[in-house]
């Protein structure tokens, strides 16, 4: 006897009652993602905002209190002050006397400066254009043809100056002058009729000495013992890049369309490692030193305070009183002994000690004490050391000008670009470390000359 099929209605609740259990289960695991967010963002709650006092925030993200309006008068007024005259003048014009206010007749009557100033103006600036014309013929003894040869400095080539060239670099890279504007700022200080394309082109045959001055600046990095380092964004094309920088004392290099991979700072020291090693907490600027690594207390002290911020008030405040102690010794290192350093390194630590046994019960406290137990050996290292830093400010402060430039410019279109940017920012910041003002920083480099150290 054959088994009789079931009817087609049966059939269709089956098939919906399948439907209807995927859809459950859809929504099950729908319902168990979005507790597990609620439960999330139910523990920020109550968590202190991050600004630029309690976190790696910048200041110009940060949000400052409206005041009262009202201008705060100096407590101690000082004397005043003149500008002073100038030591050079270009002429000078001594104007006596003629007539006296009574009318009475003067111009024989011997006189004494009474008064002295100087009045400043700048004269009209238009470009210096050179017609050169080479004239030749045809020899009369051998029949060749001749030509004149072009002077020195005025050859066949570009028409633009070693001078101008210099100008466009410091006008683009230091002022942060995009391109179209600063055709215009040639054509109204200057009178210098000049296309975008040309003044791209005075940029590009400026790779290779720029790039021959990084190098130079490399070279001098690895021949010390210490090195600094930080990283911010970059924009080029439609990708987002970092720029970095690496320097210690009179010398600074920065590295532009780099990602944020420790493979940036292999590539940069090769086979050498310095002996210390100075940054904030970011992996990889970490384990690059043979000898010691210095984190920046002034990035601790900001953590310090958020949490602070989130309500630990046993290890927080005590923690910042240290690292603030910390880095006024470092303040005034230069005038201690090294016994007295060492000294102040052992009560410090001791100090630590006693810190590092509290039991904080606020949870940021705890994270607080988490990461300081993890990084204790790295607080102290300048102490001992001299040519370390107890911060990285000198990083944020070399860094500074590069955001400045991306907020203004919005980045570059191509990889060489920016590039050349970070080698002329790194010839203008070395300059500014050695005494040289950004111009001629950048006159020598496109002279192919190094920039010298002071004495």
């Amino acid at each position: 006897m054959t088994q009789s099929s079931p009817p087609p209605e049966l059939i269709d609740k089956d098939a919906l009652i399948a439907t209807l259990l995927s859809r459950i289960e859809a929504l099950m695991s729908e319902n168990a993602r979005l507790a597990a967010r609620v439960a999330e963002l139910e523990a920020k709650i109550g968590k202190p905002r991050k600004g630029p006092g309690n976190s790696s925030v910048p200041p110009s993200q940060g949000q400052k209190p409206s005041g009262s309006g009202e201008s705060k008068r100096k407590a101690k007024p000082h004397a005043g002050a003149h500008r002073p005259l100038h030591p050079n003048p270009t002429s000078k014009r001594d104007v006596f006397a003629s007539t006296c206010v009574c009318g009475a007749d003067v111009s024989g009557v011997v006189q004494a400066a009474r008064e002295t100033y100087d009045c400043v103006e700048i004269p009209p600036v238009v470009p210096d254009v050179t017609r050169v014309t080479l004239y030749g013929g045809v020899c009369p003894c051998c029949a060749a043809r001749f030509r004149a040869t072009a002077p020195e400095g005025l050859e066949a080539g570009s028409p633009y100056g070693p001078n101008l060239r210099a100008q466009v670099f410091y006008l683009r890279f230091v002022q942060c002058i995009p391109l179209a504007r600063l055709a215009g700022v040639l054509f109204d200080m200057f009178g210098l009729e000049i296309s975008e394309g040309a003044l791209v082109n005075i940029l590009k045959a400026g790779r290779d000495v720029f790039s021959a001055q990084s190098d130079r600046f490399k070279a001098d990095l690895a021949a010390g013992s210490v090195i600094a380092s930080d990283e911010t964004g970059m924009r080029v094309g439609k990708t987002n890049r970092w720029l970095w920088v690496f320097h210690h004392g009179p010398t600074a290099l920065f590295l532009g369309n780099q990602s944020r991979s420790k493979d940036v700072v292999e590539d940069f020291l090769g086979e050498w490692r310095p002996d210390f090693w100075i940054s904030d907490r970011y992996g990889g600027q970490m384990g690059w030193a043979t000898k010691d690594h210095q984190f920046c207390l002034a990035h601790l002290m900001r953590d310090v305070q958020y949490a602070i911020d989130g309500g630990d008030t046993l290890l927080a405040p005590r923690l910042l009183d240290l690292l603030t102690d910390a880095c006024a010794i470092g303040r005034r290192r230069d005038n201690l002994t090294n016994r007295t350093l060492r000294a102040y390194e052992a009560k410090l630590d001791r100090r630590l000690d006693r810190l590092m046994a509290l039991a904080p019960t606020a949870p940021s406290g705890q994270r607080l004490r988490k990461i300081f137990l993890k990084i204790r050996a790295n607080l102290f290292v300048f102490l001992t050391n001299r040519e370390v830093s107890a911060t990285n400010n000198g990083s944020e402060r070399a860094i500074r000008p590069c955001t400045i430039y991306r907020k203004v410019t919005n980045g570059f279109r191509a990889p060489w670009a920016a590039n050349l940017y970070a080698d002329t920012r790194s010839t203008v910041e070395t300059g500014r470390r050695r005494a040289v003002r950004a111009i001629d920083a950048i006159r020598l480099t496109l002279q192919g000359l190094p920039i010298p150290i002071p004495p």
